[in-house]
């Protein structure tokens, strides 16, 4: 993340990241598939790692292996793309318009209560209580319903989840780098990898 000035003269927080260039590898059809939608790729990757089914679908784009695949539905008839064709990000966004940005949030490992759902604990250390600042409290009944319903917030592994932030403005592109600029903060670590939908 950085920050950039705007016209106002504010600092407004923003995050830069390399939007390509991206390469058509499929594009589907209703005739064919069922339904309509193009799989763009990007990243390098060695040959010596990608399986050979993956090599063959690769030349027939035209390209050399990539990273990651991703599809995207009705792009083929906005933009009038073909097999092994290059998308570069001004080929698809424009500034002043509004994406939205998903990818996976930070992985925190197994947490307790008080940090997964934001419980406040039972008490203090008062009446005979001196360990359970942190507790969840109760679960369940007892002789009815004689279980613990599902879906109960408990502990467990948080973060690493697919979390879309939407209605962030393109706030500059430089066309030479393949980067784009967006208002405020996406969801992941940094290098990690984004899906930017309009």
């Amino acid at each position: 993340m950085t920050t950039l000035y705007n016209e106002d003269g504010r600092s407004v927080p923003c995050t830069v990241l390399e939007g390509g260039p991206c390469v058509v590898t499929q594009i589907k059809t209703l005739a064919t598939d069922g339904y309509q939608a193009v799989q763009l790729s990007y990243a390098e990757k060695k040959e010596k790692n990608t399986s050979k089914p993956l090599q063959g679908h690769f030349k027939k784009a035209g390209c050399s292996p990539k990273r990651k695949l991703i599809e995207f539905r009705d792009f083929a008839e906005a933009l009038k793309v073909e097999l092994g064709q290059t998308i570069r990000v001004e080929d698809v966004f424009a500034v002043g318009e509004y994406v939205d940005a998903i990818g996976s949030s930070k992985g925190k490992g197994f947490q307790g209560v008080v940090k997964r759902h934001g419980f406040s604990g039972v008490g203090g250390r008062t009446h005979g209580q001196h360990n359970r600042e942190r507790a969840p409290g109760s679960i369940g009944g007892a002789s009815y319903p004689a279980r613990v319903f599902k879906g109960m917030k408990m502990a467990g592994r948080t973060g690493g989840e697919r979390v879309k932030v939407a209605n962030l403005k393109v706030l500059k592109l430089i066309p030479e780098k393949n980067i784009i600029i967006i208002s405020g903060a996406i969801p992941g670590a940094n290098n990690g990898h984004v899906i930017l939908e309009k």
